[in-house]
């Protein structure tokens, strides 16, 4: 298993998520910690949307990487959200945010979280790998995916993140 699968719990893998704004992304993002690694939902929120203060973390191609530090967070934890509706991001490419990985790190971490959001950027660059992500029936098929991923694979260049 990478190091990707093994910071992304399957509980925290949620599809067809109903959210209408960037706003409502980060609160039920906040939601999902609280309730599944038991950070408060306003701890959350208030990082993901201090970090999206500096710039947004839309990559383009439909997805993001919202992530933010969390004082007391003893190792990196994430969430992979597949929105139900697209919602706009600020995004490089203009293009509405369908999936989004939520990347919740130590608040020292430093190399290991840019280690972390680099590896993201590559798998998400794939565009096989975006569309089975997109396609998958279930949580744990795509926790599958992302175990499952080699960073051999040829990234789309052409949309590149």
């Amino acid at each position: 298993m990478n190091q990707i699968a093994r910071l992304l719990p399957p509980a925290n893998i949620v599809l067809d998520l109903e959210a209408s704004s960037k706003k409502r992304v980060f609160e039920q993002a906040g939601l999902l910690f609280e309730n599944n690694q038991g950070i408060a939902r306003s701890k959350v929120y208030d990082a993901l949307f201090a970090r999206e203060k500096l710039g947004s973390t839309g990559l383009g191609q439909g997805i993001a990487i919202p992530h933010g530090r969390i004082k007391g967070l003893k190792e990196a934890v994430g969430g992979f959200l597949r929105l139900a509706t697209p919602v706009q991001f600020d995004a490089p490419d203009g293009k509405p945010v369908a999936m989004a990985f939520v990347l919740l790190v130590p608040e020292a971490a430093t190399e290991l979280h840019l280690q972390i959001l680099s590896v993201l950027a590559e798998m998400f660059s794939g565009r096989a790998f975006r569309e089975q992500l997109a396609s998958a029936q279930d949580p744990a098929a795509v926790h599958l995916l992302f175990a499952n991923w080699q960073p051999d694979e040829q990234p789309d260049r052409r949309s590149a993140v």
